[in-house]
């Protein structure tokens, strides 16, 4: 199974290691490709500056992180329009639909930024100007592949020619109008020709030499040269044209959560609330369900204690079914003698009274983890929103303690996930402070935490999430608490969080995970905030419009009578806000 991610730079290790795979099959697949060449990709993606253009690396793994194919675009951010520098799949995986796959996902992306066309080079199909008989078997296959997409060289020109006498190879413009078939002027095409000749090939062109080359366009408008290989193109069409648009949102619900229910009074985090979301969301027409994939046990210990993470998987096994244990003394955690009673030894891995262990609260918790991580390959994957319906909820457990109705910290060990492909904001809405959250990234900078909640003068969990707590070491400066009063106005709230956004804008994460609390919502029974639909339609549509790739994953919300309404209007504010965003764009460019 493949998914296809985007790498915008080469800041964590994870980018890394999938470089260096690139590299390898640039050597192997492009022979004639410098070894300068192929060590620059690195700073193409870190320093878009120097290059005059911003580079998107597309690459096809599977979920070892192997990879199988790649695709390299260059967006000309000045000029509006896109290149595709590179594209292969892996030796040995030619043939298996993988470069269709990485094609259609750097359409779709130039179609997303709204740019005039998708533009790149290929060595001729033609006999006459391919003379030897393996290269221009590949060229035909490379040029017939293309066509399927209305790809297809500029005809009557020489984007390539010859820099001197000993160097015979000739180059095709091919030119992808990405549906929208408005005819190309020449002048447009020359702007775009010595763009790539200098920016591409910086330094190797003179200007006499690309004179030269803008010389052979004549024609005004371009003129595409006529398909070659029809029957390939319209069983293409066909088969791209049968296949159902889905919605935009995948959702995955933690189907196996309603295994966790504990019927004691006064508890409020019930499997009741999912089924309450559940039935007023679908109704936006945003959502198609995805099945959770079942995860190894190692993401939840790249974030949560492995003895931690032992304990619950065995207290837990052990419990009867029905009965359930709460903790009854906070001993002083000393590592090498933890209590031994069950109940003293749930206090030393829980922060609270209230969270009780029970058989079903570690298979219930692993399960949300399981939805947490699919959703988030979802994101890497190219979907811009992705939702992860769970509970438990998880942002009040920490490295080695559970709390607050909370037994893994999904958020956490999903935004540790996606700290691999680039840095991370994590913004966490819901009325109490995610100190889960918090104590886990307190030293990172690769992951940028802010909350907006009660304070914890008077709100759970009483010891967290204070103003002044910024984070330490690395991590200083990188930890932001918005705590506010028990009494405020929903403007107060609005303008809260437009504080917290202009952060993120400026730390530039390359993904946001959202933990959506709904318990800021009136007559909320764990809370003392006014929030009706209408405001959280729009918190919604301000947190959509930062246009950042963005994981949701559910945390609390605890008033059945409004929590699926005001769900189905945070999710219409937020498509709209990531709309908007996009035609702001579109429109500035134009």
């Amino acid at each position: 199974m493949l998914r296809i991610i985007k790498i915008y730079d080469d800041t964590s290790d994870s980018n890394l290691d999938t470089i260096e795979q690139v590299k390898k099959i640039l050597r192997k697949q492009f022979p004639l490709a410098s070894e300068a060449d192929i060590q620059k990709l690195p700073g193409q993606l870190r320093d878009p500056l120097s290059y005059r253009f911003r580079s998107v690396l597309f690459v096809a793994e599977d979920f070892q992180r192997k990879v199988k194919g790649f695709a390299l675009m260059l967006h000309v951010t000045d000029l509006d329009f896109c290149y595709l520098e590179y594209l292969s799949a892996a030796p040995g995986q030619t043939g298996g639909g993988i470069g269709g796959m990485l094609y259609e996902e750097v359409r779709k992306e130039a179609q997303i930024l709204g740019v005039n066309g998708l533009f790149y080079e290929v060595i001729p199909d033609e006999a006459h100007l391919c003379p030897w008989p393996e290269l221009l078997k590949q060229n035909i296959a490379r040029t017939r592949f293309y066509e399927r997409y209305d790809a297809r060289p500029i005809v009557n020109s020489a984007f390539f020619q010859p820099v001197d006498k000993d160097d015979n190879i000739l180059l095709f413009l091919l030119y992808d109008n990405l549906g929208k078939p408005a005819p190309i002027s020449r002048e447009r095409i020359h702007i775009i020709a010595r763009a790539v000749l200098e920016r591409k090939y910086s330094g190797e062109c003179s200007e006499e030499y690309i004179q030269r080359v803008l010389a052979t366009y004549q024609d005004n408008p371009a003129i595409l040269r006529a398909p070659r290989y029809p029957e390939r193109k319209k069983k293409k069409a066909t088969a791209r044209s049968e296949k159902p648009a889905l919605p935009p949102i995948p959702l995955i619900i933690n189907d196996g959560h309603d295994i966790h229910h504990v019927r004691d009074r006064g508890y409020v985090e019930a499997p009741v609330r999912l089924k309450t979301i559940l039935g007023q969301i679908m109704s936006t027409g945003l959502f198609h369900v995805e099945k959770a994939r079942s995860v190894s046990e190692r993401y939840i210990t790249r974030v949560h204690d492995k003895d931690y993470v032992d304990y619950l998987r065995r207290a837990c096994a052990k419990m009867p079914e029905g009965k359930s244990v709460y903790p009854v003394v906070f001993p002083l955690r000393n590592i090498a003698r933890p209590p031994k009673e069950m109940e003293m030894r749930a206090g030393y891995f829980c922060s609270d009274t209230f969270t009780p262990i029970n058989h079903n609260a570690f298979l219930a918790a692993r399960g949300a983890v399981n939805c947490a991580i699919t959703a988030a390959g979802h994101v890497i994957g190219g979907s811009h929103f992705a939702y992860a319906l769970v509970r438990p909820p998880g942002h009040h457990a920490e490295k080695r303690a559970a709390g607050g109705f909370c037994y893994f910290n999904s958020a956490a060990i999903a935004a540790e996930y996606l700290s691999g492909y680039g840095t991370v904001a994590v913004l966490d809405i819901d009325f109490h402070h995610g100190n889960g959250t918090q104590e886990i990234f307190y030293e990172r900078s690769d992951v940028m935490t802010l909350s907006i909640h009660g304070n914890p003068n008077f709100a759970y969990p009483f010891f967290s999430g204070f103003a002044d707590e910024l984070g330490e070491g690395n991590g200083m400066g990188f930890n932001l608490n918005y705590p506010l009063p028990e009494t405020i106005t929903a403007e107060v709230y609005s303008k809260t969080l437009r504080k917290a956004l202009t952060q993120i804008k400026k730390f530039a994460p390359q993904h946001l995970v959202l933990s959506l609390g709904l318990d800021t919502a009136k007559n909320d029974p764990t809370g003392t905030w006014p929030l009706r639909s209408d405001d959280f339609f729009r918190n919604g549509e301000v947190i959509g419009a930062l246009g950042i790739p963005t994981l949701i994953v559910q945390e609390g919300g605890y008033d059945n009578r409004t929590l699926g309404t005001n769900a189905r209007q945070f999710f219409k504010g937020l498509w709209q806000g990531h709309q908007g965003s996009m035609k702001n764009a579109k429109g500035k460019k134009s």
